[in-house]
């Protein structure tokens, strides 16, 4: 017979990757996860797990009954949301992905704070610069700093993130500064690639009209702070948000490049696949962040305002 409860530890054993780590987080011992799963395999009439000594790996029939799990999962925390003592505090296993940088500067050092606050709550957090897919990888909630295309899931906005084009004083003294978007062509461009990734054009403003640059540089790279480095070392010209080189603008460790025609804005924004009602989890992380990440932004453009930096001319 098939029990919820062994059914929520098959799921936190996948999400966790051990028995050992799926019993530390529901509080049983490795012993207990083990036979709960040796109970579901009896009961499904086939195996789940292929163990080694040091790693386990689902079979085709385990995956397979893990994607359905998931969708019992998510059902019964909607049920429980629902019905749920207000007073109770959120609990369970919450995976997150966020942008590399933003995930290093913002999510990663609040994520401490969070679960002093919720200590009931586990979380797992993935950092990539890759477009992580909630379904496919099972993640509860996503935080994304990107043109955000029209999808199934539901977004919560934070902020619209003004961008800026940049690069070191040394670029701009060796290669000049480029007076037009037409201009960018002859420069070494920094992009941020990846498969799948979207960005092969630059799309800056003129005018009050969006207008598409092609570009490019010999270097690209998958992690946005690898772009700023080799911005900083005078590589050539990348296209941050203005909040992540606030700083560096302010020292003159980068200057901004074509001033009166910035990139367009992107939307950050967190993101989760509940349709109806978000565990109470999802929503205490959602309203921390949110919090935390508009913050962050307003500390850190309090160091150079747009105003100000469109005034500074890059030197030729």
């Amino acid at each position: 017979m098939l029990s919820l409860d062994n059914i929520r530890v098959f799921v936190r054993a996948v999400e966790l990757g051990s028995f050992s780590a799926a019993g530390r987080s529901m509080r049983l011992s490795a012993a207990v996860v083990s036979h709960r799963i040796r109970s579901l395999e009896k009961a499904l009439s086939c195996r789940l797990f292929n163990r080694t000594t040091r790693k386990m790996f689902l079979t085709e029939q385990g995956r397979v009954f893990y994607e359905h799990c998931l969708d019992v999962s998510q059902a019964l925390d909607r049920a429980e949301a629902s019905v749920s003592d207000k007073g109770a505090p959120p609990r369970g296993l919450l995976k997150v992905t966020a942008p590399l940088g933003f995930g290093q500067r913002v999510v990663a050092p609040f994520l401490p704070r969070f679960q002093t606050r919720y200590p009931e709550i586990d979380v797992t957090l993935r950092l990539s610069d890759y477009l992580v897919d909630l379904f496919t990888e099972a993640v509860d909630v996503a935080v994304r700093m990107d043109r955000l295309p029209d999808s199934s899931l539901i977004v919560r906005k934070i902020a619209d993130v003004e961008r800026v084009l940049c690069a070191a004083p040394a670029y701009i003294e060796k290669r000049g500064a480029p007076k037009s978007i037409a201009d960018l062509e002859k420069h070494r461009c920094l992009m941020l690639r990846y498969p799948g990734s979207r960005q092969f054009r630059w799309t800056l403003q003129r005018g009050g009209r969006a207008v598409s640059a092609m570009v490019a540089g010999g270097l690209d790279a998958d992690a946005g702070d690898v772009l700023t480095q080799w911005a900083l070392s005078g590589e050539g010209i990348v296209m941050k948000p203005l909040f992540e080189v606030a700083g560096e603008l302010r020292s003159g460790a980068l200057v901004p490049v074509l001033p009166d025609n910035p990139p367009t804005p992107v939307t950050l924004a967190i993101l989760h696949a509940y349709q109806r009602m978000a565990p109470p989890k999802v929503r205490a992380f959602a309203d921390a962040l949110a919090e935390e990440a508009r913050d962050h932004i307003e500390t850190a453009l309090a160091e150079a305002r747009p105003g100000k930096l469109r005034k500074r001319r890059a030197a030729v």
